[in-house]
């Protein structure tokens, strides 16, 4: 059953008050061939018995084998206590703080979240969680365009994830106010300094640095925010990979005014793409203009601890021109997640993690360096390296075929670079296995051979 309040009398004067003719009006940024195929089909319902049977074939569809994916999302090894703590009822069914006397288990976590991301960051202040990593960069660029009311300009690291500068052009399509100018790469793979140098300008806003970048770089965010501080412009650091932050020299501490990050490697696993978690800090002199929720420790009148929403400054709680954003949840949940897994982890555990995931990663570099490919880009990495294989469309594609998904091929994110169709993004972490190392080399060594033959 439909249920539409409006009469077509109230729908043509709120039209005629936004100056739009028809209601098509209100979606012309959605591409006309996908509004085209928006349109539902469904099938006729199932039985339970039917759906069970059905969920139960679709999986067995599914292919289990090793990866070496990465690029934005990582295989991380989430302990059973994480998923445990997460099955709790009070916790799965919590959503949104509006009664602290009633939501004092989940405002705590928010506060004990908010905790862990000004540690790893090195600022002062974080929220209580964004949608994901592109998200929260784009919110960051508003941030710093409401911060710099007569700058317009986003200088942009065209090392940077790709989707997430996409995000950034969607926020602002629709923002009214500032544009994007990428900045190159340097041969080593860090962002060309001197293209940024000349880039900047008073009209600059902000720059927005991967760290580590796309092509699993750490980039050189000191001199970048030290060019950015001499015209006046925000830095903003963007992280993919949360776990180098365990290892790298915090954002914060390299002049960064504010950092954000993609925390799904932080204890949540890959679930075909979802939830995210973004993480967002800045620096305290910035804190009223942060998007988002601040949860607060206090006392009550009888001196007993406990937790308030800070600052929410959302236009659900006040005027929508006062509003810093719109976000509706703080992915209370995915946050949580996060927060339990730092907690078992402790400072010690996740830095020896991410060492870990370091030295594995160089040991792989290493051996595919011996077998003849070696990681195009000279500056450091952290758990990630790109390689070049020639004719890489077809060895791809046999690999996952038997079972090896041996990275990613920077063509398939949309990354703008000559012969970006034949670069390859291997990832490690602790869940590859010796043997999962024996068969990526392997199926590359083959590949190798198989074209030196036919030449």
């Amino acid at each position: 059953m439909r249920f539409i309040p409006h009469t077509p009398g109230d729908i043509d004067h709120m039209l005629a008050t936004i100056g739009a003719s028809d209601t098509e009006d209100l979606f012309k940024s959605v591409p006309a061939e996908l509004r085209g195929r928006a349109r539902l089909e469904l099938p006729d319902g199932l039985g339970e018995q039917q759906v069970l049977e059905r969920m139960a074939a679709l999986a067995a569809r599914n292919r289990t084998g090793r990866s070496f994916q990465g690029a934005g999302a990582y295989d991380h090894f989430v302990p059973s206590a994480v998923v445990a703590i997460l099955g709790r009822g009070e916790f799965a069914t919590a959503y949104t703080p509006y009664q602290p006397e009633v939501s004092q288990g989940t405002l705590q976590a928010c506060f004990e979240f908010q905790t862990y991301v000004s540690i790893l960051s090195g600022l002062e202040v974080a929220n209580a969680s964004l949608y994901d990593g592109a998200s929260a960069l784009a919110e960051a660029v508003l941030m710093a365009l409401r911060l710099a009311p007569k700058r317009n300009k986003i200088l942009i690291s065209e090392a940077v994830h790709p989707e997430y500068i996409e995000v950034v052009r969607t926020y602002l399509d629709g923002h009214g106010r500032g544009s994007i100018e990428t900045i190159g790469i340097a041969a080593d793979g860090r962002t060309d300094l001197k293209a940024l140098q000349a880039a900047l300008s008073a009209d600059v806003a902000a720059v927005c640095i991967g760290y580590p970048n796309f092509l699993g770089v750490i980039d050189d965010l000191s001199n970048a925010a030290r060019l950015a501080k001499r015209i006046g412009a925000l830095t903003v650091s963007v992280t993919t990979e949360a776990l180098a932050l365990a290892l790298l020299r915090a954002p914060g501490a390299c002049g960064t005014d504010i950092a954000v990050a993609e925390g799904q490697s932080l204890g949540l696993p890959m679930s075909y793409g979802g939830p995210g978690l973004g993480l967002f800090a800045t620096r305290r002199v910035h804190v009223r203009q942060m998007p988002g929720r601040l949860v607060g420790e206090t006392v009550d009148e009888e001196g007993r601890r406990g937790y308030v929403l800070t600052l929410s400054t959302r236009e659900q709680h006040i005027r929508r021109e006062k509003a810093t954003s719109n976000i509706c949840t703080n992915q209370g949940l995915a946050a949580l997640g996060m927060t339990v897994y730092l907690g078992l982890a402790g400072r010690n555990g996740l830095r020896k993690l991410a060492e870990y995931n370091a030295v594995r990663a160089r040991g792989v570099a290493t051996r595919l360096e011996a077998a003849g490919f070696a990681p195009l880009y000279a500056a450091p990495f952290f758990n990630e390296f790109t390689i070049e294989v020639p004719g890489s469309q077809a060895w791809f594609e046999s690999a996952v075929a038997g079972g090896l998904c041996p990275g990613v091929r920077l063509s398939e994110r949309g990354f703008a670079a000559d012969a970006g169709d034949e670069r390859v993004i291997v990832t490690v972490t602790e869940t590859n296995s010796d043997d999962d190392i024996d068969a990526l080399v392997a199926s590359l060594v083959t590949h190798l051979q198989a074209k030196r033959e036919t030449a």
